[in-house]
């Protein structure tokens, strides 16, 4: 469970840094990996965007200032990183409810936002059908969307992709190109470097690459499939979330940091609801 100390580690350094830059890569260098694994990481786990807790913290930070302190309202804007009144009033209100100058008077309600420290929370009841599978390199082939640094950016471009491009000649060609494992219309999330980062709707194929279509190899891998019964019972950050804090801790495997993947059933060259998986990379957790 290295993964969690170094997240906490991380987050150490954003607490001490409320009143400073934060840099996403410094903090994602001590956690051990990329920006952008750092902040999928920390709203899977957290359920809240990076940006959006370093935004309450900073501004609960902000409240005990104007209240115990004589400080101007301008001075405590300017030592969270706002040079702008309006832009402190806006992100002080969207967390307290009212404005930083009611906040300096006796008997204001506040709302204080504590960090957040991460742990193994143990619970039950909810099963989670999986099973592991070893594969070649996978060969997949389909159209792709740049995606950026930002989750919180991504999470709006990945929808509209897939709006985009259902129902549309190139979503049918895709999945007809379709006659490996896995089997269906995938999304891939695919991170090389800060500046290549792409999100694929593919399929997983053999056949040659269309024009104006893209290919890609995924490694030789080991992987953990995710079951979904139902029309997306559970979306793919739900399966995050418990993959991080109710399989992986207790697995004997760690992260191996692969693209992941998505995985929608098609019949006769079409779409169906139904049944769904995540695929997720996974290797074997070096010994101590």
């Amino acid at each position: 469970m290295e993964w969690l100390k170094n997240l906490n580690k991380a987050i150490e350094y954003i607490e001490d840094n409320l009143d400073k830059e934060i840099s996403y890569e410094e903090a994602a260098r001590i956690a051990c990996c990329s920006a952008y694994y750092f902040q999928r990481l920390f709203s899977y786990v957290a359920g809240i965007s990076l940006s959006e807790y370093i935004r309450k913290r900073r501004m609960s930070q902000a409240a005990f200032e104007l209240q115990r302190t004589n400080k101007k309202v301008l001075d405590v804007a300017l030592k969270y990183g706002y040079n702008s009144p309006t832009s402190f009033n806006r992100a002080f209100q969207s967390v307290h409810k009212i404005t930083p100058v009611d906040a300096k008077r006796k008997g204001s309600t506040l709302n204080a936002y504590p960090p957040i420290r991460f742990f193994v929370n143990i619970t039950g009841g909810n099963t989670m059908s999986y099973h592991i599978t070893e594969t070649e390199a996978i060969r997949v082939v389909g159209i792709r969307r740049r995606l950026t640094e930002n989750v919180e950016e991504n999470q709006k471009i990945v929808p509209n992709f897939w709006k985009d491009i259902l129902g549309k000649k190139q979503f049918s060609d895709i999945c007809l190109l379709s006659n490996k494992n896995p089997n269906g219309i995938l999304g891939i999330s695919v991170y090389n470097d800060h500046e290549n980062i792409f999100y694929y709707i593919a399929a997983a194929t053999s056949k040659e690459t269309p024009i104006g279509m893209y290919e890609y190899e995924i490694p030789a891998a080991t992987w953990v499939v995710f079951e979904n019964e139902g029309n997306f019972k559970e979306n793919v950050q739900d399966v995050f979330k418990r993959f991080y804090t109710e399989w992986l801790p207790f697995s004997g495997y760690e992260y191996d940091r692969l693209p992941d993947i998505e995985v929608y059933p098609i019949v006769n060259g079409k779409p169906i609801c139904g049944h769904s998986e995540v695929w997720i990379a996974i290797k074997k957790e070096k010994e101590k």
